[in-house]
């Protein structure tokens, strides 16, 4: 069974960091795309960054500058470090990995379960 599973969240103060791990599991043939979103209370869920297969990355404007988005392709794991918090970081941050299962199969978007990051005083 193939799943995305996220570390890393946690409380912070401003100003802090974290880095939220996010590692797929099970029997995979190739991963392409892959981002994080996040989801605050009674907001949409947002894009955050993406990173492509080949290295590329794109952020939402309120994280350029402060969060890094990287990816092991041999550990098969998606980073997001997150520094310089701020309150309105605030969210549950999800993983999402674009994932082809055989090699004739086809790019599927799988989800993780979501992990809490809290930046308060």
């Amino acid at each position: 069974q193939v799943q995305l599973v996220e570390s890393g969240g946690g409380l912070v103060q401003p100003g802090g960091s974290l880095r939220l791990s996010c590692a797929a599991s099970g029997s995979i043939f190739s991963i392409g795309g892959v981002g994080w979103y996040r989801q605050a209370p009674g907001k949409e869920r947002e894009l955050v960054a993406t990173v492509s297969s080949r290295g590329s990355t794109n952020y939402v404007d309120s994280v350029k500058g402060r969060f890094t988005i990287s990816r092991d392709n041999a550990k098969n794991t998606i980073y997001l470090q997150l520094d310089s918090l701020k309150p309105e970081d605030t969210a549950v941050y999800y993983c999402s990995a674009n994932l082809k299962l055989t090699s004739g199969g086809t790019f599927v978007t799988y989800w993780g379960q979501g992990t809490q990051v809290t930046v308060s005083s």
